[in-house]
């Protein structure tokens, strides 16, 4: 079965991030338009490592994860749209953050991803992190690329 064209699968986004489990929090990526946006998601599952000891017995995905996946699929536009996955992608600040819903295991977080400015290597994003068309967390991020 042919893919999209702006689809990309997990063996590309692994060969794209340096992350792997249990930090690997993309699964898959549904669309993205180079320099732009980008979407995607991550199924959350109870076998997240998390969960071991974030809120036993009322399992809670963590807010700083949700945030991290922005960071990831951020870190995926940039490595598309520069073409340089050599580099790590990393946080540079946070601001805006908000949490308006629990996340659960089962649930399908959406990622969705928007450049707002780029200058001098720092990337400035915004990023909305939903459930069921319900939004969960949003928040403007900056991610600067940098040499191993």
């Amino acid at each position: 079965m042919a893919n999209s064209l702006n689809t990309i699968e997990i063996k590309e986004i692994m060969s794209l991030l340096p992350h792997r489990y249990p930090f690997l929090l993309v699964d898959r990526i549904t669309d993205y338009e180079l320099g732009q946006s980008i979407h995607g998601y991550k199924n959350i599952t109870i076998n997240e490592q998390c969960f071991l000891g974030h809120f036993p017995g009322e399992p809670i995905f963590p807010g700083v994860m949700i945030l991290e996946a922005m960071a990831q699929a951020a870190g995926i536009l940039g490595f598309k749209t520069m073409g340089n996955s050599d580099q790590l992608y990393l946080y540079a600040g946070i601001d805006k953050a908000r949490f308006k819903a629990p996340v659960v295991p089962g649930d399908k977080l959406e990622i969705a991803v928007r450049l707002l400015k780029e200058r001098r290597g720092i990337w400035k994003f915004e990023g909305i992190a939903s459930v069921d068309g319900k939004d969960v967390c949003v928040s403007e991020f900056m991610c600067a690329m940098r040499d191993y």
